[in-house]
């Protein structure tokens, strides 16, 4: 059966880790529901590249509501709507209560914060997101991808292609996140 991620986007989430991400997961044979936040609509991510989702997210939660993965790319303006929204945590409470993965980036575990996701868990952020996490969390600043059981947080643009293939091996197994390595002619 086919591994199947929800990726949340919104205005001003950061583009490469959103896009890379996307990618490589779909290199690795996972379904990607590509979800705007706000709707269907182009989403203005943080460096003025648009993106069209797939779907809305209250469509994406309709058509099925557990994913394997619930990923949250991250940019400040996206990480702070996501954190404001109802929908999101709902979302992520549900997923994290049945043991699915919950995946941030960059500045989006605040967004697991304001929802109550993964308190007490180790996890990393972009630098400048620390002090806003570490009364919440065994926060993590050595590490560029930190996997805490059903959770899974990374540290930014840099570390995309480190974070979609730790997803790609916690899918669908390491031999696809290796394989996808050399076909990407990545050096990690």
């Amino acid at each position: 059966m086919t591994k199947q991620a929800l990726i949340i986007l919104a205005e001003g989430a950061e583009e490469m880790e959103a896009v890379i991400t996307i990618d490589t997961l779909r290199r690795g044979g996972i379904d990607v529901v590509v979800a705007g936040l706000a709707g269907k609509e182009v989403v203005k991510c943080s460096r003025m590249v648009s993106i069209l989702p797939d779907t809305s997210l209250e469509e994406a939660q309709k058509n099925n509501s557990l994913y394997d993965v619930v990923i949250l790319p991250g940019g400040l303006k996206g990480a702070e709507l996501l954190s404001e929204s109802q929908l999101v945590g709902q979302i992520l409470k549900q997923h994290e209560k049945e043991g699915k993965i919950v995946a941030a980036i960059c500045a989006a575990p605040i967004a697991f914060k304001s929802h109550g996701i993964a308190s007490g868990k180790n996890i990393t952020s972009y630098p400048s997101m620390k002090e806003r996490l570490v009364d919440t969390y065994q926060y993590n600043d050595g590490d560029r991808v930190v996997v805490d059981g059903n959770v899974t947080t990374s540290r930014g643009p840099g570390t995309a292609f480190e974070f979609a293939l730790s997803l790609v091996e916690q899918l669908v197994g390491k031999e696809v996140a290796d394989s996808l390595v050399s076909q990407m002619i990545l050096k990690i």
